[in-house]
């Protein structure tokens, strides 16, 4: 007897589907993500989360908070330090990164995810408080500054699913 369950596997399909085993291929249409830690590496890969859902034609709604506000502040971004365990690691990271194609420094990418159009990039105001973000100090490419019990019930709630870094 065949389970309706979709546990056995998943197989990436054309641009923003899931295909499994249980069914039809899903439509990816809504992502939000939570981004909460601040070394370099760990805000790098969210960020090619948005970046590989928005060109699959997906909205991505990205909120900052804790540490992770430091990536989108002007003249924090681009001094992020890698995490503990991958410290001696971030010019081979950032080299690799530009092999890829994408840019290496956190404004430019941050920049480049925006520039798709499918994504919204917000500051928990708490962590803003905290940390001293101020929309004068963000990059140009931060929306707003919400409360993360709107992002939540309004973003969260909408999506897909949610991702937590």
């Amino acid at each position: 007897m065949a389970s309706t369950t979709e546990t056995t596997s998943a197989h990436a399909g054309t641009a923003g589907q899931i295909r499994t085993e249980a069914g039809p291929p899903k439509t990816l249409e809504r992502l939000a993500i939570v981004v909460r830690e601040g070394a370099y590496d760990r805000v790098l890969t969210p960020l090619a989360f948005a970046y590989l859902a928005a060109a699959s034609g997906a909205q991505v709604d990205l909120l900052f908070v804790n540490w992770a506000v430091r990536a989108v502040m002007q003249g924090e971004a681009d001094r992020l330090p890698m995490s503990a365990e991958h410290a001696d690691e971030g010019d081979y990271v950032r080299r690799q990164v530009e092999l890829a194609g994408l840019p290496a420094q956190i404004p430019q990418l941050v920049a480049a995810v925006k520039q798709s159009g499918k994504v919204a990039i917000y500051v928990c105001s708490l962590a803003a408080q905290i940390f001293g973000a101020t929309r004068e100090n963000l990059l140009p490419e931060v929306d707003e500054i919400v409360g993360a019990t709107w992002f939540l019930t309004d973003r969260v709630l909408a999506a897909d699913t949610t991702q937590y870094f």
